[in-house]
């Protein structure tokens, strides 16, 4: 029997021996590489923190101790120690989940895989045990130095460090990257810290060499080490949390674990909130990982274990259409900047960063203070795109309201991977986005069905300077063009048995327009005249959807975003103000939060295949 098979939970890792350690770390990376490699997931992450999440587990005493992840990526290696070995069916249906999941375990605390939230659920947890008289439970927060450049947790800080007493443990697991490198002031502070160890040597020096001096010895090592403030001032600032009111112990070598350990267990000791700074290597122990520039394999598909390569080469991506038209609009236009939150490679601005660096701005995981800062270029006479995934636009949704659409700041908001994203679970599908919009006034939102219609829908949206506009679409490979067959009044009607009246006016948003399209096939096929249209701009309803509504005997809407408040509702609104009395029909995504699974299943899942909308449809025309 292996090490990692006689893990059974953390009580199992406290009783083995400490010099059986290295060969258990060694087997969890061989076992993370042979086994994401399979399934596809969070590679990188998970091979740099194995002896962090070891350490962890033998100094604090999870579940009676919280041990909460930051995002939660990087959660694998605290899955396998608490007894989940099972990982053929990761982020697939049924089987783990590729973040913490109360479901499955009660060690797993926060499921939430949006970053820089650690330290105020942490804060809550610890304070809310306090008051409760449990002083003796230990909370821990692991925070990666990327989402410590999130704003949500200073705010914490702040709030912790005026809790003195509080059995709190930050850990900062820095390994300079979210998934790029870390940018900023915080970043540079941290590189301050992780290079500069001179007190800690002069220290160590006088504990060996000053405290041997007999009588006065002792005596003039402790005035040494009374003056360590000042000397860390000088030679290592990490004055900045310490400031704060913050116990800091560090940098502390994260493959070090018998230093992580004696780390945490002086956290542990102190009876108040303390940050260990820990500094570990994304991808440890993994070459492909480690030599990868990118991203040192952060997330990846199917691979070969031996190569790093993939199995299989993806397609073109919806992610590279946007990516392109950038460039390209870089090239016409000296107005337009680009912003993002700290995922520069991801979201398709890699490119347009590297034509055009003095006109791009990565601000870390720090959403609100993109869509401000955007309003403030636009104010200056540029135009901003910022691009993020769907779901983050949930963080920084007043900015959006109050800075940019209240001010009619021109500023062009990207959302890749909107809609149902599949195996990364409920926190990463973008399914608010247009719901979010629906309520902005003056925002335009445009959901192109296929990569051609990307590059037409971000072309017209920089030309909007009065306004935010918004632009989204999923994740995976593009679709294929759809051509119209005619277009009124800024509305693509894609089929329609002619241009007289129909049964259904099919009204497909987005990546949904394919769906309509094939629903209206089997419908029309049983003698239904179905007309459908892609909206172009879905927010706010074309007055033409209004006029092409006047003409069918119904009206569906089928959407990939939650259907309370989305486009559905905001058609159904606008016949209304029309004095048009036409049913309409929404097919959205139910108000409840989605499990992992691909995404063709969680769409079976929830209604929204042709067979599913066009059964629907056939029960209620009769």
């Amino acid at each position: 029997m292996s090490l990692l098979q006689r893990i059974g939970g953390p009580r199992d890792l406290k009783a083995l021996p400490a010099a059986e350690l290295p060969a258990l770390g060694e087997e969890i990376r061989g076992f993370l590489v042979d086994q994401v490699a399979r399934t596809g997931g969070h590679l990188g992450p998970n091979l740099g923190v194995v002896e962090l999440t070891i350490a962890l587990h033998r100094v604090f005493d999870s579940p009676t101790d919280a041990i909460v992840f930051d995002t939660g990526h990087q959660s694998y290696v605290h899955k396998l120690l608490t007894g989940r070995h099972d990982f053929s069916a990761l982020r697939k249906e049924g089987g783990l989940s590729g973040y913490p999941s109360r479901a499955e375990s009660e060690h797993d605390v926060v499921e939430n895989s949006h970053a820089s939230t650690s330290l105020s659920w942490a804060h809550g947890i610890a304070a809310g045990r306090v008051v409760r008289g449990e002083r003796n439970r230990h909370t821990v927060a692991v925070i990666g130095d990327g989402a410590l450049t999130g704003g949500m947790a200073w705010e914490a800080l702040n709030n912790i460090a005026a809790e003195t007493d509080l059995p709190l443990v930050l850990v900062v697991n820095d390994n300079e990257r979210s998934y790029a490198p870390t940018r900023g002031g915080l970043a540079d502070h941290l590189a301050t810290l992780r290079t500069t160890r001179g007190y800690e040597r002069f220290l160590d020096w006088g504990k060996r060499n000053v405290s041997r001096t007999p009588v006065v010895g002792g005596a003039m090592y402790e005035t040494l080490h009374g003056v360590k403030k000042g000397i860390k001032d000088i030679v290592a600032p990490q004055g900045m949390f310490e400031d704060l009111g913050l116990k800091y112990i560090g940098p502390v070598d994260g493959h070090d674990e018998p230093a992580l350990e004696a780390a945490l267990r002086k956290a542990r000791a102190f009876g108040g909130p303390v940050l260990v700074h820990v500094i570990t290597q994304k991808g440890r122990g993994y070459d492909p990982a480690i030599t990868d520039e990118a991203d040192q394999f952060h997330a990846v598909g199917v691979i070969n274990p031996e190569t790093g390569l993939p199995l299989e080469i993806a397609g073109r991506s919806w992610t590279d259409e946007f990516a392109d038209t950038m460039v390209e609009l870089g090239e016409e236009r000296d107005d337009v900047v680009a912003i993002t939150a700290a995922m520069m490679m991801p979201v398709g601005l890699q490119p347009f960063g590297e034509r055009f660096p003095e006109r791009t701005f990565d601000v870390g995981i720090a959403e609100q203070h993109a869509l401000t800062m955007a309003a403030g270029l636009a104010f200056s006479g540029l135009h901003p795109v910022v691009a993020v995934y769907a779901t983050f636009l949930n963080r920084a949704f007043d900015q959006l309201l109050m800075d940019c659409a209240l001010h009619k700041a021109g500023v062009t908001v990207v959302l890749d991977r909107s809609g149902v994203t599949g195996p990364d679970g409920a926190s990463h599908h973008g399914m608010w986005d247009m719901t979010i919009s629906g309520v902005v006034p003056g925002l335009h939102l445009a959901a192109p069905r296929d990569g051609q219609q990307v590059a037409a829908a971000v072309r017209a949206a920089v030309e909007i300077s009065d306004a935010p506009s918004v632009v989204r679409f999923p994740k995976g490979t593009v679709a294929d063009p759809i051509e119209a067959v005619r277009t009124v009044g800024g509305v693509d009607v894609l089929v329609e048995p002619d241009e007289g009246d129909v049964d259904v006016l099919l009204v497909g948003v987005g990546s949904m327009a394919a769906t309509a399209l094939t629903a209206a096939e089997k419908l029309a096929a049983e003698g239904h005249r179905v007309r459908v249209v892609d909206p172009v701009w879905a927010l706010p309803v074309p007055d033409a959807v209004v006029t092409l509504a006047r003409s069918a005997g119904r009206v569906a809407v089928v959407e990939d975003n939650v259907v309370v408040g989305g486009i559905g509702s905001q058609v159904a609104q606008a016949l209304r103000e029309a004095d048009l009395d036409v049913a309409v029909d929404t097919f959205g995504i139910p108000r409840r939060f989605l499990d992992h699974a691909s995404r063709g299943q969680v769409l079976d899942a929830v209604g929204l295949t042709p067979d599913a909308v066009a059964t629907a449809l056939r029960a209620r025309l009769g």
